[in-house]
């Protein structure tokens, strides 16, 4: 049976003095937009395809499933690269993890920009997946172990919200750039080019950031942690900090709970895992990317003019950086586990009235491409506000120390094949089905995720990251989730 008794990270977790304001909380939040840095280099190198693909494709003779191949060529990319960085970054540190990732994200930048055809542009896109897909494991992860438990939520949250603005950025660059300068030749080529500068950005902040404490008690090196802690948290939260931390630390190296063989022989390490997996690809099941890639042929294709698509392709972005906005401000007040059933059940509508709205008003009802423009808002809104930034933040929290990285990078991984996927198919999907049938079939998924959230999923907010590790360990966490309910 499990006890479900308070925990020993629980209590302290009760004792450790209260945030102060003071310095200590500018420096966090120095290090917190710095760090999105690569949350913002994510969301344009995944939103810039949007408007630079069509002119593309005219260029290089791309088809329907070469198009495909560009787009999905940087998702597929992104779930190895957050594998593998979750786990490079458990070795060499996550802040040297980002530093390697801006240099990445500019290599790669260069590669599309330059290429002279389809092949090096598919280099050059999955150069910027592996950079994306690390960018999406690691930034998270050094946030939520700088952040304290209080303000976690919101904190972590920023990468998201910097994901999006990322993609607004991309959207109205796009826009700009396409119908001021389409007639010049290449005209996606410095869509691309401008990526570079946050690259640069991320490379030249990082340097001047410190390295996650967890990370360096970790690793023995305690007089590091605190000299760190001590630059964001009042002196004496950060000494009671250190030791709650070492404490964990050390039962983990005593009862060897270290790497991929701590986590195969525990069934509620196994499940936390398997609960991570499903979070990710739930949420993008959603269709959430097939927008943020393809809104500009979905748009087309519900009745707009390629120009006016364009224009148009903003107002998703716009919704989704003030979702973002308003989710980072409830963040820390409502738990995580109702944040995720009210986005799937608003999402899954949208879906439905999507699909209803494009079956009864046809092709060619001045009305269609209004409203359907108007829903896919609402859903993207929807999914900013209640699953996005929520989703980004579990992961990033609810693995023990030991097996963060990996953790956070398997989930992330499946999130990304699946992402993968959808980037691939949707263009034949949307030709085959339509509009109609495509969103009635993200509905379908939109009730299956429900389920597995509302069976499945523990709550994980209000609590230190130690207090969670030694609940998901023990499995008691689940087990307070029924006693609440």
């Amino acid at each position: 049976m499990v006890n479900t008794t308070p925990s020993g990270a629980a209590a302290s977790a009760k004792a450790l003095p209260p945030l102060t304001p003071g310095p200590h909380r500018k420096r966090l939040g120095l290090i917190s937009v710095i760090a999105s840095f690569g949350g913002l280099l994510f969301g344009y190198d995944t939103g810039v395809i949007n408007g630079a693909l069509r002119p593309m494709a005219a260029e290089l003779g791309l088809e329907a499933f070469t198009e495909g191949v560009v787009t999905s060529s940087l998702v597929f990319a992104a779930a190895f690269g957050a594998i593998i960085c979750g786990r490079l970054s458990d070795a060499i540190g996550r802040r040297t993890t980002i530093i390697s990732l801006a240099i990445l994200f500019f290599v790669g930048t260069l590669f599309v920009t330059l290429t002279p055809n389809f092949e090096l542009l598919v280099v050059g896109r999955v150069l910027l997946g592996l950079a994306v897909g690390g960018a999406s494991t690691v930034v998270p992860v050094f946030l939520a172990e700088l952040a304290p438990f209080e303000i976690r939520g919101s904190l972590s949250g920023r990468n998201e919200v910097a994901i999006v603005i990322g993609q607004l950025s991309a959207f109205v660059i796009n826009a700009i750039i396409g119908n001021v300068f389409g007639h010049i030749d290449g005209v996606w080529r410095i869509m691309f080019a401008i990526c570079a500068i946050p690259a640069i950005c991320l490379f030249f902040g990082m340097l001047r950031m410190p390295e996650s404490p967890r990370w360096l008690i970790e690793k023995g090196r305690n007089d590091d942690a605190l000299a760190v802690l001590k630059t964001v948290r009042s002196e004496d939260r950060a000494i009671a900090e250190l030791e709650e931390i070492t404490k964990v630390a050390k039962e983990e190296q005593t009862e060897q709970q270290i790497g991929l063989k701590a986590v195969l022989t525990n069934k509620w390490l196994i499940r936390i895992l398997l609960v991570g997996i499903g979070l990710g690809v739930a949420q993008q099941l959603t269709g959430i990317n097939s927008i943020m890639y393809y809104g500009q042929t979905v748009l087309v294709e519900s009745g707009f003019e390629e120009g006016a698509a364009l224009i148009a392709n903003i107002a998703p972005g716009v919704i989704a950086v003030i979702g973002g906005l308003i989710a980072l401000a409830y963040m820390d007040r409502f738990d995580r586990r109702k944040t995720f059933i009210i986005g799937y059940s608003l999402t899954t509508v949208c879906h439905l009235l999507i699909g209803i709205s494009s079956m009864v008003l046809e092709p060619g009802n001045p009305l269609r491409p209004w409203i359907i423009l108007f829903l896919v808002v609402l859903f993207v809104g929807s999914m900013q506000t209640f699953l996005n930034v929520a989703t980004w933040v579990y992961l990033s929290e609810v693995f023990p120390l030991h097996m963060r990285g990996l953790g956070t990078g398997v989930s992330i991984f499946f999130l990304w094949i699946a992402n993968g996927f959808l980037s691939l198919y949707f263009p034949t999907l949307v030709e085959a089905t339509g509009i109609t049938g495509t969103f009635f079939l993200f509905a379908g998924v939109g009730v299956l995720a429900l389920i597995f959230i509302i069976t499945s999923v523990p709550e994980t907010r209000g609590r230190t990251l130690e207090a969670l590790e030694e609940d998901v360990t023990t499995g008691a966490i689940y087990t307070a989730h029924k006693k609440k309910k």
